[in-house]
């Protein structure tokens, strides 16, 4: 993957989309479709060449896009747990490239979900959602510290919103470790913050 803050950002973007669409899960029960069928996709595309191609265009992050862009103006619009949720995935990330036989696990797992998603009609099927959560439960979930999601019991209790919040975390952590992979880490974001808000701006506008 090419090193530049553009595709920095759309990987950020990725990364702002999943922790979202958890948040809305977690308190509604309900979430977008649309934009959870991107993400889902992105983590079965890992040999893309592409970063955009990860996420199937830039249409694919547009509600990733807005809620980056929110979340750097600053006060009012920041939004703590979903701050606070992306910064452990990326942290995580950090922490699972240092265990191979997890990432050989996620691997496979996920060479054979995209195997049986290409048989059906979209990844948002139960069969694939509980393979990917599953992989996320059994690997990532092990790795400290654990993400507490905060939200509505009656929703949280729920086993098919559980299975989609796992399989979300886990596409999550895919954005992250895209975001390393473009020369993503810490210093560059803090340092280039402004650079990115202009780089979201114009992708929004492309997109």
């Amino acid at each position: 993957m090419k090193k530049s803050i553009r595709n920095q950002t759309i990987a950020l973007a990725g990364v702002a989309q999943a922790v979202y669409l958890v948040k809305q899960i977690a308190k509604t029960g309900s979430t977008d479709d649309e934009a959870m069928e991107a993400s889902i996709k992105s983590i079965l595309k890992i040999d893309s060449t592409s970063v955009e191609d990860v996420f199937d265009g830039l249409g694919g992050i547009r509600i990733g896009l807005q809620q980056l862009g929110k979340q750097l103006s600053g006060p009012p619009a920041i939004d703590g747990e979903q701050v606070n949720y992306a910064a452990t995935l990326v942290f995580l990330e950090r922490k699972l490239v240092k265990q191979p036989e997890f990432l050989e696990q996620i691997r496979t797992g996920i060479e054979i979900a995209a195997a049986e998603a290409e048989q059906l009609s979209t990844v948002l099927d139960e069969k694939i959602l509980i393979k990917l959560a599953d992989l996320y439960q059994n690997t990532i979930s092990k790795l400290h510290p654990r993400i507490i999601i905060n939200g509505e019991q009656a929703y949280l209790t729920d086993t098919e919103n559980t299975t989609r919040i796992r399989a979300l975390l886990l596409a999550g952590v895919r954005s992250a470790f895209l975001w390393r992979q473009c020369g993503g880490n810490r210093w560059k974001f803090l340092l280039y913050r402004k650079k990115i808000q202009e780089e979201i701006q114009q992708l929004r506008r492309v997109g």
